[in-house]
């Protein structure tokens, strides 16, 4: 009877005028839990720009800002960030940026929850309350990178493709800009064109990996005139061995003499977090002849993590597993380094010029989209606010596993994946949970576990749990 009662109110509102009092009345009452939730995000993203303005900055921030004023693929990360932020660079301010990415932020949770509109009302509020009110969440839209706009990219495509009318070409678009924001959208192409594909839509699932392929193809060409080099970026091979350096073992590896130069003799618990392979002087791999990220030493890295990987196949296995596992720890430990974990935190005094990471150039040419010195400005009593409410107000790790057993324990017990005309019908959690777990899995794969890395996946998380209790519409 709930649901019956639901549809009626629902043809009640449609066939009352826009704009009519009693409508708005009845929409408020229908979704008052999450327009408070919306407008207390909303709040505390005001409070965020009233205490650190105009921006945090993060070590990847310079190269972004480079690539806005020197317009040529990056080797290390693609150009759809940059593209936004050069979208914004007429309004000269940092804040601009940081702006529109908590508008982002809101929009990502009306996203989630107007997905969510078949499940209970509480379960679609519920499921918007980490994305709209976790403190890391609104602190990494207050930081100039790519995960913000990643995050949203990524939801609106799979909330467009749990439309009841699949809008598949902007499906295609969406992935598509996503990948050319952060790698790893590249995978997400194959789930949703694989989930059409599983509802008998082969040529939704054709359109949406054509439309997605498109823009990729085009960059890769852009991305080739700049390089001779096939790909979007040439630092794979890069990432993937500083993944490996975490167990790799030459002696069991026993490696061609031109792969010999990047074994480390010491053993894998007495060496660095996996990134100082990348940017560290003292690592093999930097100590190379010219850039770390030229050709040949990508391929040399690539091959390296290769062997590695075939020759020590479970080390690497129990290596992800252990990466992976940070994701779901209670607390907060500090992880890779107290440089990078700090950036995640609120700061109480504004924050050093920037440290090794940082390309002078990157700041040189932030003055001149800034139009004036860069930096953060921290402005208490706001700044004060949000360092408590961060100290409070966040999603455990353990609570996000949770999260993500919800989906497959209900299938288990209401038996939801079932036959349907002979042939398997994927239930509707599907897609946002396999979404989630790969945006969790593939940085502990190919890089490295980092707090950021975890925070878009959390509103496709909490959207799958939501609509495995979604309620059937066709009983009352």
């Amino acid at each position: 009877m709930p649901v019956k009662r639901e549809r009626e109110n629902v043809q009640v509102e449609e066939a009352t005028p826009a704009g009519d009092p009693a409508r708005t009345a009845s929409l408020v009452r229908r979704h008052g839990w999450f327009l408070a939730v919306l407008t207390l995000g909303a709040a505390l993203r005001v409070v965020t720009m009233l205490g650190y303005r105009p921006a945090l900055w993060f070590p990847d921030s310079y190269t972004y800002v480079v690539t806005i004023f020197h317009p040529r693929p990056d080797l290390v990360r693609p150009a759809g960030y940059p593209a936004f932020m050069k979208a914004l660079e007429p309004f000269h301010t940092f804040g601009a940026v940081t702006a529109v990415q908590h508008l982002l932020g809101l929009a990502t949770g009306v996203l989630v929850y107007w997905c969510a509109r078949r499940a209970p009302r509480w379960a679609a509020t519920l499921a918007t309350v980490p994305v709209l009110l976790d403190a890391y969440q609104i602190e990494l839209e207050h930081l100039l990178v790519s995960d913000t706009l990643f995050m949203f990219l990524i939801v609106a495509a799979i909330a467009l493709t749990l439309a009841d009318r699949p809008v598949v070409i902007a499906v295609g678009l969406l992935l598509a800009a996503a990948t050319l924001t952060r790698t790893v959208g590249q995978p997400l192409i194959v789930i949703v064109a694989a989930w059409f594909l599983l509802r008998r839509r082969v040529g939704l699932a054709g359109v949406v990996v054509v439309a997605a392929l498109a823009p990729i193809l085009a960059y890769g060409g852009w991305f080739y005139a700049s390089y001779q080099r096939v790909g979007i970026v040439g630092a794979n091979g890069v990432f993937l061995y500083a993944r490996t350096m975490s167990f790799a073992d030459c002696a069991k590896m026993d490696p061609p003499p031109d792969l010999k130069v990047l074994c480390d003799p010491r053993p894998p618990d007495q060496r660095p977090p996996s990134q100082e392979y990348i940017w560290a002087k003292d690592s093999p791999l930097v100590a190379l002849p010219d850039i770390t990220f030229t050709e040949q030493n990508n391929d040399l890295a690539g091959r390296f993590a290769s062997l590695a990987i075939r020759e020590q196949p479970l080390d690497y296995a129990a290596s992800v597993l252990s990466e992976l596992g940070r994701s779901f720890v209670w607390g907060r430990p500090v992880y890779p380094d107290h440089e990078i974990y700090d950036y995640y935190e609120f700061p109480a005094t504004s924050p050093p010029p920037p440290g090794r990471w940082a390309a002078q150039l990157g700041v040189d040419l932030g003055k001149r989209y800034e139009q004036g010195p860069i930096g953060t400005e921290v402005v208490e009593p706001y700044a004060g606010w949000m360092r408590a409410y961060q100290d409070m107000a966040r999603l455990p790790g353990t609570v996000l596993l949770a999260v993500l057993l919800v989906p497959p324990a209900l299938a288990i017990r209401r038996r939801r994946s079932r036959l349907v005309s002979g042939a398997y019908e994927p239930p509707m959690w599907l897609l946002p949970w396999s979404t989630s777990v790969l945006l969790l899995v593939m940085p502990a794969a190919v890089a490295e576990f980092d707090y950021r890395y975890v925070l878009p996946a959390v509103p496709l998380a909490c959207l799958a749990a939501a609509l495995a209790t979604r309620l059937d519409l066709g009983k009352s």
